[in-house]
């Protein structure tokens, strides 16, 4: 039986793994896929070793220690009994790059599939990714290059993220934002997939709310929640965003981004999601004081959104650390909502991002790179590319 096992660290991860299981679906029918993931790989028709474990920032990973050790020794137990045709790795390094060694030894082929931020963080793991996979497949453009010119076999498939939002515009040809300046602008609040981060931001945004409410009169706001975040561990802060008559939903964030005015999000794939979307943004991030000197020291790039590596220049404004605060926000809030001049400058610089991923099948591409990988020369998989 064709087998395939994918690893997942968090929830991004975990969505691209779904998508990828039922290209895989597609592409070849009856296919066995394991692997390590949450509901959306599960609803996908992959049978969970374990469940994903919210990766934590750098200070607060040692309260997951004892889950992690679990997923892994089940990970590496998986390899021998389910002997997968092909492992896939979607980010998660720390865990991915031990499982993938042990892969290596036992002669499993390994796709690695969503970089690590090597351009970001430790360029010295470009070596470790030539040593531990076959194959890498990257979602951002600039990555390629870094893995060719260290020789390593690597292609850009483009973002999962892109065929997520273009089935929803498909679906949902009629729906429009409104384009603010009006009396009740919708705003939508995403705190990250990590509880360290829902932990830091969830204050914020109530006392962004509470402020908001008094100056923009009849705004809303939407709080779309990751599906991994277990809303009993922050339930007094969504109790009182509940009261301030913020809709709190499990998951939905294109349909909230799709309904919004504007975003203010906390660093992370959301961020690309709001541009491709063309919804105006506000990027904030706050973290542990040591997590955050450490990063600081770490930290290779100017900017940390994806959007701003991607254009080159500071198109979402980042606030960070102690500049995420109320007052900052608000001031980005007021020329989002009524500088037409400001807010029409970001949407036409989303548009020219939005271009770099145009026409991308990811999880296609990448279901096509495991049969390639595999050997598989089955008939219903003649080509994928003329699938949907």
């Amino acid at each position: 039986m064709k087998t395939v096992m994918i690893v997942a660290g968090e929830s991004s991860g975990e969505l691209y793994g779904s998508l990828l299981a039922t290209a895989l679906r597609s592409a070849w029918p009856g296919t066995r896929l394991v692997g390590i993931g949450g509901d959306r790989m599960k609803d996908a028709g992959v049978e969970l070793l374990s469940g994903i474990s919210s990766a934590l920032g750098l200070t607060e990973a040692l309260l997951s220690l004892q889950k992690v050790h679990e997923s892994y020794r089940r990970a590496v137990k998986a390899l021998t009994e389910c002997s997968p045709d092909v492992l896939v790795l979607i980010d998660y390094p720390e865990f991915n790059f031990r499982v993938a060694r042990v892969a290596k030894r036992r002669g499993i082929k390994v796709l690695y599939y969503v970089s690590p931020q090597v351009w970001a963080w430790r360029k010295g793991r470009v070596k470790t990714m030539g040593k531990i996979a076959d194959r890498v497949a990257v979602l951002l453009p600039f990555e390629e290059e870094i893995y060719k010119s260290a020789g390593i076999p690597c292609e850009f498939v483009g973002h999962p993220i892109m065929e997520e939002i273009e089935e929803y515009e498909t679906e949902n040809p009629d729906v429009q934002r409104s384009k603010a300046k009006t009396g009740n602008p919708i705003i939508s609040l995403l705190p990250g997939s990590r509880p360290n981060e829902l932990k830091t931001l969830l204050p914020l945004f109530i006392d962004v709310v509470t402020e908001s409410k008094r100056e923009f009169k009849e705004c809303r706001f939407v709080l779309p929640l990751a599906p991994n975040i277990e809303p009993e561990r922050f339930r007094a802060s969504l109790d009182a965003l509940g009261k301030e008559g913020v809709k709190v939903a499990r998951g939905g964030a294109i349909q909230a981004l799709a309904s919004s005015d504007m975003a203010i999000i906390a660093s992370g794939t959301a961020t690309l999601q709001a541009a491709l979307m063309g919804v105006p943004t506000v990027v904030v991030y706050k973290v542990s004081p040591l997590t955050y000197f450490l990063a600081k020291r770490m930290l290779k790039v100017k900017y940390i959104s994806l959007v701003n590596i991607i254009a080159g220049r500071e198109v979402i404004p980042e606030l960070i650390q102690h500049e995420a605060n109320k007052e900052n926000i608000m001031k980005q809030c007021r020329k989002i909502l009524y500088d037409e001049t400001y807010r029409t400058s970001k949407v036409s610089a989303f548009r020219r991002v939005r271009e770099v991923f145009f026409g991308k099948r990811p999880s296609r591409r990448v279901a096509e790179m495991i049969g390639e990988m595999a050997g598989w020369k089955d008939r219903e998989a003649q080509d994928v590319r003329r699938e949907a």
